[in-house]
């Protein structure tokens, strides 16, 4: 998606910064004025992180329609298409570095909001306002994300032969899949502040690096085994006595088998 010449000093090799995805987030708010299915950042985020990590590569003229509508045109979004290849790229760097820890400062980290956390901080009244409102879990939107790439294109995550790969996919899914489910354990700490409200269970901030770690794993198992290689089935030959298939009724030998 990106032209691996370009120098270190070029705009696409720098990360994004806050104001890099407040303005992802302002180009989905006005692209929401028009149609109010476009998702937030942190939905497009998971599906990116699923983009990079399917076995085969989906390109942008596949994957636009799904994520942002049939009506969705580049050209007429070419900062957000532009951060957009410059979060892709980010991504594979941080999937391909060997780091041990994710708080190695090469490790990838996905975008991805505490909004429980960010509305505990809030003044009471402007809470009271929120009241009865269903709030995501950290990282549910993600992963929300992430597992509507996967549905969208299921058979580039069909599980392989290999049982050990297999077993491998399994676990990762199950990784993410798990953080698409509410966070019902105890809130004790915030991943807003460090000084906010608890609104995260330390029960899901363990899950959500078992999922971080399952997009590691999911990256480094398809690039090992490549694009799916379609098997070709041979129709089976008729026996030299059988009926002909070409509907003569003559025998296969005093026919096409001749």
């Amino acid at each position: 998606m990106n032209d691996d010449t370009s120098s270190p000093s070029d705009p696409h090799l720098q990360p994004l910064g806050p104001d890099d995805f407040d303005a992802l987030d302002q180009a989905l708010d006005a692209m929401r004025e028009h149609d109010e299915e476009i998702p937030q950042w942190e939905f497009c985020e998971g599906f990116l992180a699923a983009l990079v990590c399917t076995r085969r590569t989906i390109e942008p003229a596949e994957y636009w329609p799904v994520l942002l509508g049939e009506s969705f045109a580049p050209a007429q979004h070419m900062e957000f298409v532009w951060r957009w290849k410059r979060r892709w790229r980010e991504t594979e760097q941080g999937l391909d570095a060997d780091v041990e820890s994710l708080d190695d400062p090469r490790a990838w980290q996905p975008e991805v909001l505490d909004t429980r956390g960010a509305i505990a901080a809030l003044p009471e009244e402007e809470r009271a306002e929120m009241a009865g409102e269903d709030i995501p879990s950290f990282g549910q939107v993600w992963a929300l994300g992430f597992m509507y790439a996967v549905e969208n294109w299921p058979d580039e995550w069909l599980a392989p032969r290999d049982k050990e790969a297999a077993a491998i996919l399994d676990e990762a899914m199950e990784a993410i899949v798990a953080l698409t489910e509410d966070d019902r354990g105890k809130p004790t700490l915030s991943m807003y502040s460090e000084d906010g409200p608890p609104s995260v269970s330390q029960q899901r901030v363990d899950r959500f690096g078992e999922a971080v770690w399952g997009v590691y794993d999911l990256r480094r198992l398809w690039r090992s085994m490549g694009p799916r290689v379609e098997t070709v089935r041979k129709e089976a030959t008729p026996g030299r006595n059988d009926p002909c298939p070409c509907g003569s009724g003559k025998k296969y030998k005093k026919c096409h088998g001749g």
